[in-house]
């Protein structure tokens, strides 16, 4: 599992996402060394609580683009015309990677630092509780255009006017702001971050397997229907954001000037996808 580590410390699994000099993009291996990681854990009859985290600098800052979306050839985007199903079938198979975080019997406490970002994002809110550094960054910015989160968690988290006010601008909240609208547990001072989750996951560690299984169960029971049919949905949008005109407008632009500019002029708003111009300045 080389872009996820796994270590066994008494009652406490810790799952880290190991590409650290990628801020732990997501390539086509960490979706399954991740699920692989909690299928351990989760058959570990020692462990009661699984911690995830990120390597370096980052949680982690979503999907390689200088793979995904650079690279002509890739799973993401298609020559057209595109075969919907091909692509459902990869982004599903990573979007219930994701979602072992969630269906695994045991509960996963997710820590943030630095970014929690795109596909990141997806990641962290599959987790059954969130705690970020009030500097750590969460949002979706491929929501401007090339993306629909799969994991669809945000609104899941949210409510629907939070979710929207999200999703509709691809903006980027702290920590505080993200505890402050519900999205995650808790946010601390970052150098208190990693002190805060070993002390929960401490303490949820002293109660029994069992009794920690039935407890998530009967939570998750109550919301994954409606999570499982969202998912569909968003996994089938997902896939024609990046085969739309702008979807294919973006991937070109990456392509000509390199994803770091064409990622810039999507989150900053200063290019139409539509036109497939840049955006003059008033």
């Amino acid at each position: 599992m080389g872009s996820v580590l796994y270590e066994k410390d008494g009652r406490i699994g810790r799952i880290t996402l190991n590409r650290p000099e990628v801020m732990n993009a997501i390539n086509d291996d960490l979706p399954r060394d991740l699920a692989a990681a909690v299928a351990k854990a989760d058959a570990d009859r020692d462990v009661h609580v699984m911690v995830l985290s990120g390597a370096g600098k980052a949680f982690c800052a979503g999907y390689d683009l200088a793979h995904y979306a650079e690279d002509p050839h890739n799973k993401l985007t298609q020559d057209m015309p595109w075969d919907p199903m091909q692509d459902f079938q990869f982004m599903w198979a990573n979007t219930q990677a994701f979602m072992s975080l969630f269906q695994a019997m045991k509960p996963v406490i997710c820590k943030v630092h630095g970014f929690a970002v795109a596909g990141g994002s997806d990641i962290a809110l599959c987790a059954d509780l969130t705690i970020m550094g009030d500097n750590a960054k969460i949002g979706y910015m491929p929501s401007r255009v090339w993306g629909c989160p799969t994991t669809a968690m945000w609104v899941h988290r949210l409510g629907p006017e939070q979710a929207k006010r999200m999703m509709f601008t691809g903006d980027k909240v702290s920590g505080i702001e993200a505890a402050k609208m519900g999205l995650v547990l808790k946010s601390v001072p970052d150098d208190q971050l990693d002190a805060e989750v070993d002390a929960l996951a401490t303490r949820m560690a002293t109660v029994p397997i069992n009794q920690l299984a039935m407890q998530k169960m009967v939570i998750n029971a109550a919301i994954e229907a409606q999570i499982n049919q969202t998912q569909r949905l968003a996994t089938v949008f997902d896939g024609i954001t990046r085969h739309s005109p702008e979807g294919m407008n973006f991937k070109a632009r990456v392509e000509d000037v390199g994803w770091k500019q064409a990622v810039q002029e999507r989150d900053n708003g200063t290019f139409d996808w539509t036109s497939n111009k840049p955006i003059p300045p008033e």
